[in-house]
């Protein structure tokens, strides 16, 4: 049985990691980022990954999908360039195989991030992964191209991500949490729509759009050209996005973007993120999330703190 609260208390004596995230009880907001965790087996060979406070599992469509071409991933200074194109078994490989599997070392409830190319798409496979028990909130990637509309991503217009947000919550009881993209002139305004489209809650940042060139070669480092651009660099980026949308919205927000360190989570969370996402750091060190969790409880000491769910939007 998946255990109905996230976990137990932080055990550190006079120190509380715990926070509430629409009405699920983590014992630390961290969170490794959907992409970079897969669907959790790839991480449990090397460390209990029930010391997490959930994970995101990576982006899964109606269909299977192989992905863009390869080269799709590129190093460049303090951040990664990305174009997988949203690889994974499709929404009935992961109900069949991914989720049975994840209940085998995972006890906790799992963030369920799916990604769709039209609104209805997004719907069914929202109503599928709303009916599995491991699963306590899903995650709606609105970054992906409207096929619809000329290919323009959904997260780009408030219209077409309010869209999509009312035909999820019209087929799911779980909490959605809708992911924006930072490739927009104003954040605000599209997380005001989702909100006011029932939005339980809202995830950001996406990764931002970048490209590298390799000089010897003159052409794309990546086949796919573009690709997301994510790692320490946006950081301060996602800081900021995070701290406007907390202050416009009264629905709980999950940070990500750059989030290296423990120091990081506490910075994320006093701009106003209840949870916090890990998202490329895993990919450059399997145990990046481990440390951090480890270490939240010394940096939380070191800067007399005694709970985290205090610091929220405090700054």
């Amino acid at each position: 049985m998946v255990e109905k609260q996230i976990a137990q208390s932080e055990t550190t004596p006079g120190i509380d990691t715990s926070v509430e995230l629409c009405g699920l009880r983590l014992d630390n907001p961290v969170v490794p980022a959907s992409g970079t965790f897969g669907y959790g087996n790839e991480f449990k060979d090397f460390y209990d990954i029930n010391i997490l406070g959930s994970f995101s599992f990576k982006g899964t469509t109606r269909e299977p999908r192989f992905g863009n071409p390869t080269p799709r991933i590129a190093e460049c200074t303090a951040g990664m360039i990305n174009a997988v194109g949203l690889q994974n078994p499709g929404i009935d490989a992961v109900i069949r195989h991914e989720l049975p599997r994840l209940r085998s070392f995972f006890r906790k409830p799992v963030i369920a991030n799916i990604s769709g190319f039209s609104v209805e798409e997004y719907a069914y496979c929202c109503e599928r992964i709303d009916k599995q028990e491991q699963v306590g909130i899903i995650e709606v990637n609105v970054s992906c191209p409207n096929v619809r509309h000329g290919g323009m991503s959904f997260g780009t217009s408030p219209e077409a991500a309010a869209e999509v947000t009312r035909a999820v919550k019209a087929v799911t009881t779980k909490p959605v949490f809708i992911k924006l993209s930072p490739n927009v002139t104003d954040i605000v305004a599209i997380a005001r729509a989702c909100e006011e489209a029932g939005a339980d809650g809202i995830s950001l940042i996406n990764t931002v759009l970048g490209m590298r060139i390799d000089v010897a070669r003159r052409r794309a480092v990546i086949a796919n050209t573009m690709g997301g651009f994510s790692g320490p660099a946006i950081f301060p980026l996602a800081v900021r996005m995070v701290y406007q949308v907390a202050r416009a919205c009264r629905i709980p927000v999950m940070g990500c973007g750059g989030v290296q360190s423990a120091r990081d989570v506490i910075e994320m969370m006093m701009a106003g993120a209840t949870a916090v996402q890990v998202g490329a750091a895993n990919l450059v060190n399997p145990y990046a999330s481990k440390e951090i969790v480890e270490a939240l409880p010394g940096e939380m000491r070191r800067l007399g703190i005694e709970r985290l769910s205090d610091i929220i939007g405090i700054a």
